[in-house]
């Protein structure tokens, strides 16, 4: 196994503002994305998931309600969480645990987005 997650989705209640959310605060497009027979709207994360990588989407629809209590996912904060955690709060989310130390492991930082998850960054630095 290569890794213990190989995907994730991400609620929301409003989709053009979660997608506009995350946009914002990756500084990247999230790739619509439609499965035939499904009336759910989802957009990719920019990831390597075709190649083995893990990858993800923001999906709303019957089902999907935005949690603080499920499980945490840690999306990857690059180099440096720093960057993308200093634009969580312009973006309309709030920063919970702020970028923190984890040893040998890096750094983690714990957020809200703007539909009520509760989000994670990790990275090296």
């Amino acid at each position: 196994m290569k890794n213990a997650i190989n995907w994730f989705e991400i609620p929301a209640k409003d989709f053009a503002r979660a997608k506009g959310f995350y946009e914002a605060v990756f500084q990247s497009q999230l790739e619509p994305m439609n499965m035939e027979g499904d009336d759910n709207k989802m957009a990719i994360f920019p990831s390597d998931w075709n190649s083995g990588g893990v990858g993800g989407t923001l999906i709303s629809g019957p089902g999907y309600e935005p949690s603080q209590s499920g499980a945490l996912i840690y999306l990857n904060g690059g180099d440096d969480l720093a960057a993308p955690l200093s634009r969580v709060e312009a973006a309309g989310g709030k920063v919970l645990v702020p970028k923190t130390a984890i040893g040998p492991n890096g750094f983690i930082a714990q957020f809200t987005d703007t539909e009520g998850n509760r989000v994670a960054f990790h990275s090296p630095n």
